[in-house]
């Protein structure tokens, strides 16, 4: 069997596993055991899983994960997400679709100290999904929205996925998080901007006006106090020098819990329920780093990743449509695939054959840290867009009596946003790299 073949061979036993609904952690490992046992035999095989596993698992830089996964969860039982919806929804209210914008915004806020997509998605929906609903919004734009301000969750650091992505590619945990902050916040502005122009071009999907007679009041004010101080805390720190980010991250955990506790809703149960699902998430993600380790161990084997790189190198395309290509293969990827799962089993593919085209005058952390945030968005895309759109089936399960399609449907205005701010980021590096240069 040619390399070529061999390597397709092991996508093709991954993608039959992850089509009868095998786990994808499970699916990769077993390509990869396929694809490694295949070239090298049996006892190479478990000599190279020993120490793989050692060796991941023993990385300090990965306690980060589960750190500011437990900061998400104290957030969402504490009852956090609750305040900041009611704090979004009196300042934007005053706007035609000011309720969807408020979700937005309470979704970047809560983003800011989560980390997660789907539990921003999950809680912002529980909370704001049923005030839309009172106020008559259509099912089509309140799922959608809530769906696509789900994604703020990774877009706006804290991130997993681009933490993942540091440490796959030994890049600095803050400069990327300081390369993710305007790319965020346009995400953001970028959503609301949307909403403004759909509920104008379409009518019927958001009342003329969201009545709203609440003041912005102190009461208001200092229920969103405890995100603004756990987020100025963790990244003041972090910019400041103080510590590291997986530092931040066991401080931003610690004051989320005390936040947490002085708003008196998180119980005994609660806490216990936090570090259960903290543990849950963690086992979940470190088994995906398992599996793609492994097949990627097999790949590397064939030499068609370093193949692939040679021809693409070959080709004297320019370099920005090499990434454009690759953005392209990551949506189409996302129809099948979690964005953790792409960014671990296609970043030591990618990544690379990126850093070995010619970028001109752009160094070598540029490059990486910029691909890191196109990367970001672009799975971030795959959040939204059907026929998976892991954000949508999840505030789709939460909205009863709202058809799948509409929900689909309701995206769309947000997947057009995304379109647009990824070509910026793509053809404006300075976008992302430009607070980068104030991280030391």
């Amino acid at each position: 069997m040619s390399a070529l073949s061999l390597a397709a061979s092991i996508f093709g036993v991954m993608l039959f596993l992850m089509a009868i609904r095998t786990p994808i952690a499970v699916a990769m490992f077993a390509a990869g055991t396929f694809g490694y046992i295949y070239q090298v035999g049996l006892p190479p095989f478990f000599n190279n899983l020993n120490g793989m596993a050692f060796a991941r698992f023993a990385s300090y830089d990965l306690s980060v994960i589960p750190l500011f996964i437990l900061m998400g969860n104290f957030a969402t039982q504490g009852g956090i997400s609750k305040a900041l919806f009611q704090f979004a929804a009196i300042v934007m209210g005053r706007f035609k679709g000011g309720l969807a914008m408020a979700a937005v915004l309470a979704s970047a806020g809560f983003g800011a100290i989560c980390g997660s997509s789907v539990a921003t998605a999950a809680t912002i929906t529980s909370v704001a999904l049923p005030e839309m609903k009172r106020h008559g919004y259509s099912g089509r734009l309140a799922t959608g929205t809530l769906a696509a301000g789900g994604t703020l969750g990774v877009l706006i650091p804290p991130s997993v996925p681009l933490v993942i992505y540091a440490i796959l590619t030994e890049q600095n945990i803050a400069k990327l998080f300081a390369a993710a902050m305007i790319p965020g916040v346009i995400a953001m502005l970028g959503y609301m901007i949307a909403i403004a122009v759909y509920v104008r071009l379409v009518p019927g999907h958001a009342p003329e006006h969201d009545a709203n007679e609440q003041k912005l009041s102190w009461e208001a004010l200092k229920g969103v106090l405890p995100i603004a101080i756990v987020f100025l805390v963790v990244f003041g720190g972090i910019y400041g020098g103080l510590f590291t980010p997986t530092e931040g991250a066991a401080v931003g955990a610690a004051a989320t819990f005390v936040a947490a506790l002085l708003k008196r809703e998180l119980t005994w149960a609660k806490t216990k329920q936090c570090f259960y699902s903290t543990a849950a998430a963690s086992a979940m993600i470190f088994m995906i780093f398992i599996g793609a380790d492994l097949m990627n161990s097999a790949l590397a084997l064939t030499q068609v990743p370093a193949q692939l790189a040679s021809v693409i190198q070959g080709w004297d395309v320019p370099p920005l449509m090499v990434v454009g290509g690759i953005m392209l293969f990551y949506v189409v990827l996302g129809a099948v695939m979690d964005e953790l799962s792409m960014i671990l089993l296609t970043i030591p593919i990618f990544f690379p054959v990126v850093m070995g085209l010619d970028w001109g005058g752009m160094s070598s952390e540029s490059v990486a840290i910029w691909f890191g945030i196109m990367v970001l968005m672009t799975v971030g895309f795959g959040l939204l867009a059907p026929p998976v759109g892991l954000n949508v089936y999840v505030v789709n399960g939460l909205a009863k009596g709202v058809p799948i399609g509409e929900s689909y449907r309701g995206v769309l205005p947000f997947l057009a946003s995304d379109v647009v701010r990824s070509l910026l980021v793509l053809f404006f590096p300075a976008i992302s790299l430009w607070l980068v240069q104030f991280v030391g």
